[in-house]
Formats: structure tokens, sequence, C-alpha cells
């Protein structure tokens, strides 16, 4: 007996228009960021546009395509292209239209300014639906590889050698190019097109040079400032004691470029920085602040330092900036990359209360140490000393134990299950808007998931 299947029929036409209404279950995720971007406030993107010329499409509509993009792993402007045919979620979202890729592409990179101001409102959005409220607040930072391959890196050394190359093939063209007898010019060869092929490497590495050389100056200016200041604690020390300071003297920095500083030829605002996998690559340092409650990120901001510890006061910053509505943050969660005396200090000052983890903490402990209370503090502790205390009794182990299933899982929902692994645009500033696009996305698909029934 043949079975009977369900029959497939590509030929009959719809008796009645298919609505874009019917082509998604409710609660999907693209109606979800359709409802969140219409409830933006998105003048300063309508009143830039001037106008004139051919109807532009709504650019609430071209930002919930981004959106929805970021948060499914489709970044690309050519993919988001392909997918408002492919995609039946892209298709409802463009509403069956397909706006091409350079005006997605162009749309992202003109308004990457305007699209991150969006940021305070989603988090108002979420405030509105009893999602978030400011509480304990946790800080990470990750690498996230730049448009640019570290290959095309340029150091100082060899760039001084490629200088002194260029120069002598230029004079030796120079020379040949005065000379009557042509002779010895291989055939094919076109003396001034090579002359402005040398000459514009030559201007590539010149440029490559002294962006080299000012950030030298400015490393230098900071390690004197800190070897100043180490001599400084030395002497004060010597004459405190009277005896002279153990250890051995600090020594003066050196001025000038060292052999393997580098720039990026592709971009040159990013930076050569260890990655957890090892080794190293071409990056900038990310770094998102979240709400250890909802789990969504309330401040990001991204740095060219590898190192976290000077990014704990603008995170601090951006937390001030946020709308009295949102609440205050009243605990500041942190690993050892962010410990320093200025760090806790900062968070007192702000008026809130710091978890900063002093060094690495040793697995497998016994139950005698993870369980015991520490002596009680001395009345005259400092700050550094009244966290150090907090972090080893049972109720600040809890507290800081928050950080481990906060910051951390975000970035490798960020990473692993969004697929965000490396920045489209380039530069700092563009990297930047890229980011705080990246968190938005993530923090829609995460109230996506808290929403009320």
């Amino acid at each position: 007996m043949v079975p009977k299947f369900v029959e497939v029929d590509r030929e009959t036409q719809f008796l009645l228009p298919p609505s874009v209404q019917d082509w998604l279950p409710k609660g999907h995720l693209a109606r979800f960021v359709v409802d969140v971007v219409e409830q933006l406030d998105l003048r300063s993107l309508k009143e830039s546009y001037a106008g004139r010329g051919s109807r532009p499409y709504n650019p609430a509509m071209l930002l919930a395509l981004l959106f929805y993009g970021y948060a499914t792993g489709v970044f690309s402007s050519r993919k988001l292209e392909r997918n408002t045919y492919d995609s039946v979620a892209f298709r409802y979202i463009a509403a069956n239209t397909h706006p091409d890729h350079d005006t997605i592409a162009e749309f992202r990179k003109r308004f990457l300014t305007e699209i991150s101001g969006f940021f305070v409102q989603i988090l108002l959005i979420a405030h509105q639906a009893k999602i978030l409220r400011l509480g304990s607040v946790s800080l990470d930072g990750s690498k996230i590889k730049a448009n640019a391959s570290r290959h095309k890196a340029l150091s100082y050394e060899h760039a001084c050698k490629l200088e002194t190359q260029l120069k002598a093939e230029v004079a030796e063209l120079l020379s040949k190019a005065e000379a009557a007898d042509k002779a010895d010019i291989p055939d094919g060869m076109s003396i001034p097109e090579e002359l402005e092929r040398r000459e514009q490497r030559l201007s590539a590495i010149a440029a490559a040079k002294a962006e080299i050389e000012r950030r030298a100056a400015e490393r230098h200016t900071r390690e004197q400032a800190a070897y100043e200041e180490k001599v400084a604690a030395r002497a004060k020390k010597s004459e405190e004691t009277g005896k002279k300071a153990k250890g051995k003297e600090p020594k003066p920095p050196t001025p000038g470029p060292a052999p393997k500083d580098q720039v990026n030829l592709t971009d040159e605002e990013s930076r050569i920085m260890p990655v957890s996998s090892g080794g190293f690559e071409q990056c900038y340092n990310a770094q998102a602040a979240v709400d250890t409650a909802s789990k969504l990120i309330v401040a990001a901001h991204i740095t060219q330092q590898s190192n976290d510890k000077q990014e704990l006061e603008p995170t601090l910053k951006n937390l001030a900036a946020l709308p009295e509505e949102l609440g205050s943050a009243t605990e500041f969660l942190a690993d050892s990359g962010y410990y320093s005396e200025t760090n806790v200090n900062a968070c007192e000052a702000a008026e809130m209360t710091p978890y900063i983890a002093v060094d690495r903490q040793s697995h497998n402990q016994s139950p005698w140490d993870r369980f015991k209370e520490p002596p009680p503090l001395p009345d005259d502790a400092d700050s550094v000393d009244k966290m150090k205390h907090r972090l080893k009794t049972k109720a600040g182990k809890a507290v800081y134990a928050l950080r481990k299933v906060t910051s951390e899982p975000v970035f490798g929902i960020i990473k692993a299950v969004m697929g965000f692994r490396g920045f489209m645009l380039r530069g700092k500033e563009a990297a930047s808007g890229e980011w705080n696009l990246v968190c938005m996305a993530y923090n829609i698909k995460r109230m996506h998931t808290l929403k009320p029934a």
C-alpha cells in the first residue's frame, strides 16, 4: 500500500494576499525586536533625512534589521540583505522589502553615534517592564579581534630598514632616469610608475613611524611619572626610618620608541594583545558592566589597553550617568585584574561597596578555610583592609561568587551564541559604536527571555 503524503503544491496562487503577521509565531524574537524599536525615540534619525530624491527606507526598519541581525549572528551588510530574501524572520522585519547591502552599510556607518544613544532608552524599557533595577554590578572585559591582521603590523625597527631600502631604490631610479643610456632598463619597466609606488610606500612608512613615536612619547610620560613617584616614595621611607630603602633602585625609563614597537597598517588604532586561547591578536579590549540580577549590560566601552586596571573609573562614570529611574548600583564586583588601592577608593567615593579580588583564588581549598570567618578588623583599618576582610567572610564570598555567573556568561553568549568574535568596522570610534550595538542586541535578546508572560 502506497502511503499518502502531504501534497506539495508550488504552483497554486494564494486566493487572498498573505499577511506578514502570519509568518511568525507569537512571542518570536523578531516580533519583540520590532516592538522595542517602536518604543524608541527615533527623531534624531528621521530628522537627518533631507526629504529629497528617492524615498528612503524607514530608519525604524533598518535599525530593527541591525538589532535582529546582531542578536542572531548576522553582522555583514551583504548577509543582512540576503536574509531579507532567505529568512522569514528578516522578511517580517523588513516588511517584505529588500534594502541593498550598500544602504544597510551606509545606515550603520552614518548613524552609529545616534544608535549608541539608544543604549539607555533600551535599559529604561527594561525598567518599565520590571526587568531591571540596579543593585549589584559585575565588571569584566574580553579581547575582541579588530578588523585587521596582526601580520599587517609594522615594527619601528623594520620601518627604518624599509625606509632606508626604499630611499636607496628611489635614488637609483632617479639616476637611471637622468642617464642618457636607457639600455640597462628592463623591458616593461616604467620609471615614473616605480618612483610613484615607492613614494607612496615611503609616505605610509613615515606616517607609521610618526604614530609609533607619538605613542612612545605618551608611554615615556606615564613611565617617567611612575618612576618619579617610586623615587619619592623610597626617599620618604628612608627619611622616616633613617635607613636606606631595601630593594633595587628604580631605573629611569628610556625615551623614544623601542625596536619592537609597532603600528597596524590596516587599523592603526587597534593594538596587539594577548588572547585567552594563547598567542597574540590585533584586538580591542571590550568592557561590560552587568547587573547581577537581570544579567543586562548596563555600561559598556572599549579600550586600547590590554590591562583592565584603568577601566574601572570609566565604568563608574558611565554608571553615574544612568537615569535615576534605574536605581543606584550599590555593590561593585570585579576580578583581580581591576584591583588597586585607587580603584577601591573610587568605588567607595561613588558610594558602592567594592568586591574586587586582590589576587587569584586557589582551587580545592579545605572546608575549614572555606567556611571559617576571619578575625575582627582593627579600628584603624583602611578601605583596602576592609575590602580584603569583607571578601574573606561567608557573606562576602557569596556576593563575589555572583561575578562568575554574571559577566563571564554574558561574554560567552555574545561570542558563542551570537557569534560576535570580531569587529566589522575599523577605528576605535567605529568599534566603540559597534560594541554598543552588540550590547544593545544582547540586552534585547535577554529582555525577550525575561519578559513577563
